[in-house]
């Protein structure tokens, strides 16, 4: 993945600009403004226009997708996706993950940490890989639209598993699961491609969840209850483990 490079010693330059709206979000976005036009200047029914129009602002806000400085660290695990950790938990990994195949090895059936991070239809949408690699597996599962926000949802709702495998061997798994508004998962990788750490990966539509699981012998960087950014807060340093506190203020 192209770009430039930025440092802690203030090399590179940096400067605030609007957002791109991704591809898949300006054909809703567009058919909202065209129906708030539609019902404002032919119908003149304005109390349904401007809600109309506010919708359709809404809707490009939400598939925003704003640049990120990825941190740069062969054993670093950024989060892939925007959002509060909302629950972190030792299980076994999802069967479409465990074991090996023709495509490379899984990540085994013992317990691992497993970070998963609920995005509200506030945050950004647009996923992100969590490390570089290749693509082993990209599996979908259809399922229900429980609230992302529950336990279950990791093995009942709508998901889509993930396996990327870095060049040293090391597996990760990760999984876009959807939610109560979600109705589908867009991948924009497939099994093969390469991907570089918090390169684009896919999205899911009007709020969701997606769930990482560590190595073994590797602890979550980041808390119960805290807010992440997909590219740039690293989750976890692959082979470390130290407890780390937090004070909810």
């Amino acid at each position: 993945m192209a770009g430039e490079l930025k440092d802690n010693r203030g090399r590179g330059e940096a400067q605030w600009r609007w957002p791109s709206i991704h591809p898949e979000g300006r054909k809703f976005g567009l058919i909202g403004v065209a129906l708030a036009l539609l019902v404002l200047l032919w119908l003149d029914w304005e109390i349904i226009g401007w809600p109309l129009l506010g919708l359709a602002i809404f809707t490009f806000a939400f598939f925003r997708d704003p640049e990120r400085v990825v941190p740069q660290g062969s054993n670093l695990i950024v989060s892939p996706a925007d959002g509060l950790v909302s629950l972190i938990v030792q299980v076994p990994p999802p069967p479409e993950l465990q074991g090996d195949d023709e495509n490379g090895r899984g990540l085994g059936v013992e317990p691992v940490t497993r970070v998963s991070i609920f995005m509200s239809v506030f945050d950004v949408h647009i996923n992100r890989a969590p490390v570089a690699g290749t693509v082993r597996r990209v599996v979908y599962i259809p399922g229900r639209f429980l609230n992302a926000d529950l336990d279950k949802a990791s093995e009942e709702n709508e998901r889509q598993h993930l396996l990327i495998e870095k060049a040293d061997g090391q597996a990760i798994g990760f999984t876009q699961i959807a939610g109560l508004v979600a109705r589908r998962i867009i991948p924009f990788v497939k099994p093969g491609d390469l991907v570089a750490s918090g390169q684009r990966i896919g999205l899911i539509r009007f709020g969701s969840r997606v769930d990482v699981y560590l190595p073994a012998g590797t602890d979550s960087k980041v808390l119960l209850g805290q807010k992440v950014i997909a590219g740039e807060t690293v989750l976890a340093e692959i082979g470390r483990q130290s407890l780390i506190e937090g004070v909810s203020l």
